[in-house]
């Protein structure tokens, strides 16, 4: 992995886990358990085709074949895993913490970022 791709998944990483670091964690150590569940059809939150995009985008940043290399396309080559990484980090979480609420472990509700309310027609 380029210096680049590292460092701008190490700070999506950091940023996240800065906001809550035990809900972070808990999505992380989460996601063994949502593959193997998702695998053996216990949980269908999540589709296998998402799962399999998921992995082929893992493949995809550690790989050393790109589609637009950076040795010849300096910042379209780095843009393309950029936009891989990000994509991949935000369908984990999101879908890790849908698993967790599967599970009961964490509650939507008690989330202090969000406020609930009701829509009021006239």
């Amino acid at each position: 992995m380029t210096n680049a791709r590292r460092s701008g998944a190490y700070t999506a990483v950091a940023s996240e886990a800065a906001k809550d670091p035990m809900s972070f964690l808990s999505r992380v150590t989460a996601v063994p358990g949502m593959v193997r569940d998702v695998l053996l059809g216990r949980y269908t939150g999540l589709g296998k085709g998402k799962l399999f995009l998921m992995l082929l985008a893992v493949g995809y940043i550690v790989s050393p074949i790109d589609l637009l290399p950076e040795a010849i396309l300096t910042i379209p080559g780095l843009a393309d895993d950029a936009v891989v990484a990000a994509w991949l980090i935000g369908s984990v979480l999101t879908e890790s913490t849908r698993y967790l609420e599967h599970r009961g472990v964490v509650d939507v509700t008690e989330n202090p970022s969000v406020i609930p309310g009701e829509i009021i027609r006239p």
